[in-house]
């Protein structure tokens, strides 16, 4: 009989194994990891009864799900959804409420309960932030108008799964409990949240800037700053007894307002991807496959009512007010599945004695196969729009056909300047001088000020992420400043890759022939350039001869 920490560990290398297995053979299908996830424990638990959940287990999965909500938070910038809040505010409160009524009536004409209804309406009124983004990602459409239209749309839904989990909070532990008693702790919930969210705010304005830009020159110090924040904000959180994701939400949304919060997302994208992975691995244990032959109608309908009738809600509102027909039906396809956080509630509701374990396994189905099904309507909804444009179905609605006006925010034929030391400051100096488009990059805030009007970044180059940000393959010129070997290899090899022209730092005399065999289109010699210019003046003194 293994011991409890021997125990723990044997199911997380299950765990691990069989999602990597699972998130592999779903990308050859282009399946998303959140149905690999949800596919592989659906094997470990009541496939082959290999992983049995424990209480370390539930713990995991919930660090998990408060870290996703630290990255939600994180996303939420007022600086970047200012251009679109109108429309978020509309469309979020104009969609949520019309699917979140739609869910609950097509659950009720299938036998449920006014409860179960309401978490099933509940389930399928938000969409997959996380999937969508990747997927809009893929296609380099995030900076598109519908892209943004439809991720400030799931930032306006992840306010409301907020306010459900405050109120989940405020309904404490499910048991009978009086009228009054129930004001009083929804009163406290609510109440705490907005000292909380007052507090963040706060925060960020007069307490968080000075530390974080000192703590920003070491990106390991801010990566351990930004988690101790969370996990400060959850505690009073906990203090107010609301539930650990509101805290790790509000405290994202603190660090969202500070310069380096798009920087910090992406350090801390990995770590949540794993504690994540874990969460949907053991919601996929819970489920039974006994309760499959019963709720699989149930499942059908309610996925049909995801993929049909919440786009057309969607598509409507957007045609409604005055975007395109093309912007409209691309935004509206991208809300066609249910979100992670659906699962969060249908888990909460469990947990409070609400719901019962066939609901959670509904809610998960109609996840797999919405979640599913919409990745390849999004993947194709280019064709998708011109067959259902040919065939006349999109004239229903009448929504304007003159394309909207986009603002073009997709780098081209600019230059990068990586590393805001002496020399990458002069260089960007010199480039902006001559009229050129710069970006300039470094991991550091402060090297980054005066730079004016060279575009600035906060990153790390390092990241697949950062690089696909920056536009690497359709730049003019890539040149890093910087005195890190490992870091400019790595951008050599990548420019080489990208078939991108790049000058590289060789600081160092010894680094030269590798930075010669990775094809660098030129080398930047400062001391070798130094000594050459002494040289010469020295001549021209007549100190040395020529």
């Amino acid at each position: 009989m293994p011991t409890p920490d021997l125990h723990l560990l044997l199911n997380l290398g299950f765990i691990v194994i069989t999602a990597a297995g699972f998130a592999f053979l779903g990308k050859l299908v282009k399946m998303p990891s959140i149905v690999s996830y949800i596919l592989a424990g659906m094997v470990l638990g009541p496939g082959v009864g290999l992983v049995e959940l424990d209480h370390s287990l539930e713990v995991i999965s919930e660090l998990g799900i408060a870290l996703l909500l630290f990255l939600v938070g994180i996303e939420l910038s007022l600086q970047k959804i200012k251009d679109l809040g109108k429309v978020a505010l509309i469309l979020g409160g104009l969609q949520v409420l019309l699917t979140a009524v739609g869910g609950f009536a097509v659950a009720k004409l299938m036998g449920f309960g006014v409860i179960e209804s309401v978490f099933l309406g509940a389930t399928v009124t938000f969409s997959s932030t996380v999937v969508v983004i990747k997927l809009l990602d893929q296609k380099g459409a995030t900076n598109r108008l519908y892209g943004r239209i439809a991720i400030s749309l799931f930032l306006a839904q992840d306010i409301v799964v907020i306010v459900c989990l405050t109120i989940l909070s405020g309904l404490g532990d499910g048991e009978s409990i009086e009228l009054v008693q129930l004001a009083k702790n929804l009163a406290f919930a609510f109440g705490g949240m907005a000292v909380l969210l007052i507090v963040s705010l706060a925060a960020s304005r007069y307490v968080l800037p000075k530390p974080f830009a000192w703590a920003s020159r070491s990106p390991d110090t801010v990566f351990i700053w930004a988690l101790c924040w969370c996990f400060l904000v959850v505690l009073l959180a906990h203090q107010f007894h609301l539930s650990v994701e509101i805290g790790a939400f509000l405290a994202g949304i603190a660090i969202a307002q500070l310069p380096i919060h798009e920087d910090l997302h992406r350090r801390l994208h990995p770590l949540m991807t794993f504690f994540i992975a874990i969460f949907l691995v053991t919601l996929g244990i819970k489920m039974e496959f006994g309760e499959m032959a019963t709720i699989w109608p149930a499942a059908v309908g309610l996925s049909l009512f995801v993929l049909l009738a919440k786009p057309l809600i969607v598509y409507t509102i957007l045609a409604r007010m005055k975007f395109s027909e093309y912007t409209a039906f691309q935004s509206s396809v991208a809300t066609g599945q249910v979100s992670e956080f659906a699962f969060i509630l249908l888990a909460l509701g469990a947990a409070t004695g609400l719901i019962n374990s066939t609901i959670v396994a509904l809610g998960g189905l109609v996840g797999i196969l919405t979640i599913a099904l919409s990745s390849y309507l999004i993947i194709y909804s280019e064709g998708l729009h011109k067959k259902m444009k040919s065939w006349g179905l999109l004239k229903i609605v009448k929504a304007k056909q003159q394309p909207d006006q986009e603002v073009s925010k997709i780098l081209r034929n600019h230059i990068i300047v990586v590393g805001m030391n002496a020399l990458g400051r002069n260089i960007v100096n010199a480039m902006t001088a001559r009229g050129e488009h710069v970006l300039a990059i470094d991991t550091d805030p402060n090297k980054l000020e005066g730079l004016d009007p060279a575009e600035k970044l906060i990153g790390n180059v390092e990241y697949q992420s950062v690089v696909e940000e920056i536009g690497l393959r359709d730049a003019k010129l890539v040149i890093s400043a910087l005195q890190i070997e490992d870091t400019n290899h790595l951008l050599a090899y990548r420019c080489r890759s990208a078939g991108v022209r790049c000058a590289i730092h060789a600081f160092d005399i010894s680094v030269v022939n590798d930075l010669l065999d990775l094809d660098t289109s030129y080398l930047i010699m400062p001391a070798v350039d130094g000594i050459v210019e002494q040289r010469q003046l020295l001549s021209e003194k007549g100190v040395i001869s020529s």
